[in-house]
């Protein structure tokens, strides 16, 4: 009797190793952990003509990363877009619709592609706990994370971009002592956004000894003969241009037709793109712009991306010429600091999907030094970046480029610096005077 009891117990134990053998084999099979990005787009209204070469970018380096790279760390990234028209009703409401995530990811990252949308949804992100990233546009006193742990103005604030001009300018005319007695009016979009940089350059103008002059253009911006009229009057050094969508190229005209040189205007980063020039024509050709994400497709991370997703029939782009151009590159950049964050949160939260919890101690610990940007290949699109709690910028230089009537040329000496120890003071004290306000307690442990 023995024997075939000891028969059955062999084919029991066979039978389940044999399932243990199909359950390996299907968890083998199994699809791979997913990464999910929602992207919150324009590619309909007045901005859709900005906002689609962005997307290109990004979603071209995300094909780039899951086709070639296989992923980071083996996990692909998945996405899908919610129209928002550039509206802050439409983008909070794709924010509520997409925060809970999909297909078992979670989020980890809120791109709301647009400045009054980030503010609106500032401490909504606070309590959901998804950071909201936004790339040289935000709130400025979000810079101090121990008030703001979940904006993060990466990489180039308002702040920054107007301090990058000014040194900008200083250097063109041989040093900081050079800019006293020197007038420098700023014709902005009169909106929140285009007020941003009012309280910096009136603080680096009693610094530096210049003359700051401020100049409102209604929105949209089709008329602005008084604004020029008023500069021909006051005969200003250098122009800052901080406008959006059609002003920019109305300015470059009017400005012309008044006798301004062109190349004594410097846009600022959403007033320097092809898109603000082309519409110029003759008159743009050497118009000034200060940027974070430089045009140009030599960089090595565009040579990869041209010969494995472009030429391949995979981008999402639909004008061969957008390749390169400023809006596309700032779409890469986005990508290329999404992905690090994630990159970086795994090194801590082990390979998978990272929900908005770890992506902020991701970026909070983010570094991206110029080795790891050759890793990459984006030496030279893109600056180091170290963010910390006390520090989400974390970059604060821009370059200067110069439109010669077909393209975009580098004319800074490299990066153009912002003045952050100056200026950091000052962003803090707004931040501590927001907590006041709030009733927010800064958070006690975020000290780096």
């Amino acid at each position: 009797m023995s024997k075939p009891i000891l028969t059955a117990a062999r084919r029991a134990l066979a039978g389940a190793v044999a399932l243990s053998a199909l359950s390996v084999g299907a968890e083998t099979r199994a699809e791979p952990a997913k990464q999910y990005f929602p992207l919150a787009t324009f590619r309909v209204g007045a901005y859709a003509s900005s906002g689609i070469p962005v997307w290109a970018g990004e979603i071209d380096y995300f094909r780039y990363v899951n086709d070639v790279e296989g992923g980071i760390n083996g996990v692909k990234l998945v996405w899908d877009e919610c129209e928002t028209e550039w509206a802050v009703e439409k983008g909070v409401e794709c924010y509520e619709r997409v925060k809970g995530g999909k297909d078992g990811s979670p989020v980890p990252i809120f791109l709301p592609h647009g400045d009054p949308i980030s503010k609106a949804l500032t401490e909504k992100s606070v309590s959901d706990k998804i950071p909201i990233v936004t790339i040289a546009y935000g709130r400025t006193e979000s810079i101090d994370g121990r008030v703001f742990p979940y904006s993060f103005p990466v990489v180039f604030s308002f702040w920054s971009e107007a301090s990058s001009t000014i040194n900008y300018i200083a250097e063109r005319e041989g040093g900081k002592d050079k800019l006293k007695g020197l007038k420098i009016a700023t014709v902005y979009h009169d909106s929140p956004y285009g007020k941003e940089t009012q309280t910096p350059l009136a603080y680096l103008a009693k610094t530096y000894g210049f003359e700051d002059i401020q100049i409102p253009v209604p929105h949209p911006g089709n008329d602005q003969s008084a604004q020029w009229a008023k500069i021909r009057q006051i005969k200003p050094d250098y122009v800052f241009l901080r406008g959006w969508g059609v002003m920019t190229p109305v300015a470059i005209k009017t400005a012309a037709k008044t006798g301004f040189p062109v190349d004594h205007i410097i846009g600022g980063v959403w007033s320097g793109s092809e898109e603000d020039v082309r519409p110029a024509g003759a008159a743009a050709k050497g118009y000034l712009a200060v940027t974070p994400f430089p045009a140009g497709a030599d960089f090595e991370i565009s040579k990869k991306i041209k010969a494995e997703i472009v030429d391949k029939g995979k981008s999402d782009l639909k004008d061969p010429k957008s390749f390169g151009s400023v809006y596309y590159n700032s779409g890469l950049d986005e990508g290329i600091i999404a992905v690090e964050a994630i990159r970086t949160a795994q090194k801590k939260f082990g390979v998978g999907p990272i929900n908005g919890e770890q992506a902020q101690w991701g970026l909070e610990h983010l570094d991206i030094d110029d080795a790891r940007l050759k890793e990459i290949g984006a030496f030279g699109l893109e600056q180091p970046l170290k963010l910390s709690a006390k520090d989400h910028e974390g970059g604060g230089a821009g370059k200067i480029i110069q439109w010669d009537g077909e393209k975009w040329n580098i004319v800074s000496n490299g990066w153009v610096n912002s003045d952050r120890s100056l200026l950091l003071p000052l962003i803090y004290e707004r931040a501590a005077a927001y907590a006041k306000e709030k009733g927010i307690t800064p958070r006690a442990d975020a000290t780096n």
